[in-house]
């Protein structure tokens, strides 16, 4: 079990200290409506559904914005969002995967592609680089939540694929049809958790150690994922302790 992502640890810091409340709340409520849309308005026969309840919830979107969330996608001017999945590569030619839900295809990419070449980066087919990637369930849990054997004994009985832990917390891994089930026999044995999300898990990360690269990356995740279309970006890269501390 290979110790955790020292950028994804950056990255959980950042999302929980910069993020724009409103920004994010939009974002998440956006997800809630979609699943809703598409599937059962009851979060306990929607498991999509359930899952974003329950990241809006860790969030601390408030249970009013929630239902408004859902019941706005039962409504008539509901807009109808299109999940699309953009592919390229960022400064150093460092892989990236953007989620995206939007109500104009062309809007969007047009956006999308506009970051990549102004980042000096390129905009590639589907498929191009999310091979680099697993797509899997993640389970985030405090450090409180237990010491490194226990939470590993409950992921392995509860059905997880891999763990990893630092002193900042868990990070739990599952196939991405096994979400809803883990999740499910985790909480029964660790308490609520801090995040239950589909993720693209890089297989190979670059580890970034120039300063330089690393800024300009980080200006076109920030600038992507300030995108009000943009739901998620992923990157296959680690930052070194040094350049981590100099961002």
């Amino acid at each position: 079990m290979a110790g955790h992502s020292k950028w994804a640890n950056i990255q959980h810091r950042k999302g929980r200290q910069d993020a724009a409340r409103s920004k994010l709340f939009s974002k998440l409520s956006k997800e809630i409506t979609v699943a809703a849309k598409m599937g059962d308005p009851d979060p306990e026969k929607n498991p999509r559904l359930r899952l974003a309840v329950k990241e809006a919830k860790s969030n601390s979107v408030p249970k009013d914005v929630i239902d408004r969330a859902i019941r706005k996608s039962q409504g008539g001017d509901a807009e109808n969002y299109e999940e699309i999945r953009y592919e390229g590569y960022g400064p150093n030619g460092i892989a990236l995967v953007v989620e995206a839900m939007t109500d104009n295809r062309n809007r969007t990419a047009s956006n999308v592609r506009s970051y990549f070449t102004k980042s000096g980066g390129d905009l590639g087919q589907t498929g191009s680089v999310s091979f680099m990637f697993d797509r899997v369930g993640e389970i985030v849990y405090p450090a409180s939540a237990g010491d490194a054997d226990t939470v590993m004994l409950a992921a392995i009985e509860a059905g997880a694929s891999d763990v990893e832990s630092d002193a900042d917390g868990h990070w739990i891994y599952c196939a991405d049809t096994d979400l809803n089930e883990v999740a499910g026999a985790l909480e029964a044995a660790l308490g609520e958790s801090e995040s239950t999300k589909l993720i693209w898990k890089p297989q190979a990360p670059t580890e970034i150690t120039d300063v330089e690269t690393a800024q300009k990356l980080m200006k076109l995740i920030d600038t992507l994922e300030d995108d009000d279309d943009v739901q998620n970006v992923t990157g296959n890269f680690d930052l070194s302790e040094e350049v981590a501390a100099q961002l």
